[in-house]
């Protein structure tokens, strides 16, 4: 019988899929539903470092000094987490299950999770996922700086709690494979590739901000299948794969480029938590039809340093002289 058990953060999951960080993941309840749908592990909705700095976010953000964007954070506070509160989602999560349970921190600075970290660990999560965000708006600021505070805020969480901590990342760094390694160098036991931010847009009628945000296409997997594949044996923390992953063939694409799991969060709003079944059926059916017994012996046998150089080419220019070319 053929088996999709992997290990991710040095967990043992029945299968590489996550259902990531979101609505989706809020309560026990939901968390009990994405098991039961089979699911291998779960990312708990984020813990927003807002809500920790709430009696002191005037002094400490130069953001929020704008009186909108402050009433606006304000206004919100009471659709998150507090940290007792999200504490007892952790306990309540691991009672009515048996899957890894992931807890999640939105952070933007350095500042409020030694205290927090330790006691999310002593609620029963499995691991603990960063989400880190953060916005050079200075000339002054250099990619250094930027670089140093995920690894500030990766050092303080780790040196508090035993378990796996793994970083979820955006897309946007220069020296991907070295910053990735730096991160397992500050204690990183996994990286997500790659955070969706909402982005801004503008109201050209009412000239005011609303944030722009959609579910993730297909396409966007492919970011993810190359930079996978690219930092795949250079480094030895997991790698997991987040954005546009659809179908089954997507999960097997990353596996084989050299991801240990992926997270699924669009295509279970549009399609429901039957998806994941689906996915699981269809990796069950190509696995069988391939003569393949586990799934993880597959892990990284497309990647860029397991390929030869004519194939590891593909996820380099020539992927896009070949592309261009037939477009022509």
């Amino acid at each position: 019988m053929s088996s999709v058990e992997v290990n991710y953060l040095n967990l043992k999951l029945k299968n590489p899929i996550i259902v990531a960080s979101s609505g989706l993941t809020k309560s026990a309840d939901k968390v009990k539903a994405c098991e039961d749908a089979g699911a291998g592990a779960v990312v708990l909705k984020s813990l927003f470092e807002e809500v920790l700095a709430r009696k002191n976010i005037k002094d400490t953000y130069e953001l929020y000094d704008h009186p909108e964007v402050y009433e606006y954070l304000n206004a919100n506070m009471g659709l998150v987490y507090g940290s007792s509160e999200y504490c007892r989602v952790i306990e309540d999560s691991k009672k009515a299950t048996s899957i890894p349970v992931i807890a999640s921190i939105n952070c933007i600075s350095a500042n409020w999770w030694y205290e927090y970290a330790k006691q999310i660990e002593d609620s029963g999560a499995d691991a603990i996922e960063l989400n880190i965000f953060s916005t050079a708006t200075s000339r002054l600021q250099t990619s250094d700086e930027m670089e140093r505070m995920y690894f500030e805020i990766l050092a303080n969480v780790k040196s508090k709690v035993k378990i796996p901590v793994a970083v979820k990342i955006g897309k946007y760094f220069s020296s991907l494979p070295n910053f990735v390694s730096n991160l397992e160098i500050n204690g990183a036991n996994g990286v997500v590739m790659f955070n969706r931010f909402t982005e801004p847009d503008i109201d050209i009628d009412t000239f005011t901000f609303k944030p722009a945000f959609s579910m993730s296409t297909k396409e966007e997997m492919y970011l993810p299948l190359r930079w996978i594949a690219i930092v795949h044996r250079q480094v030895k923390l997991s790698l997991a794969a987040s954005t546009g992953v659809k179908t089954y063939e997507d999960v097997i694409k990353l596996v084989l480029a050299g991801a240990s799991a992926v997270q699924i969060a669009s295509v279970i709003y549009t399609e429901g938590l039957p998806v994941i079944r689906k996915m699981l059926d269809g990796i069950d059916n190509w696995m069988k039809n391939h003569q393949i017994e586990n799934l993880s012996d597959l892990k990284g046998s497309l990647s860029f340093v397991e390929t030869s150089k004519g194939v590891a080419n593909h996820y380099l220019r020539a992927q896009f002289i070949e592309k261009i070319s037939d477009i022509e």
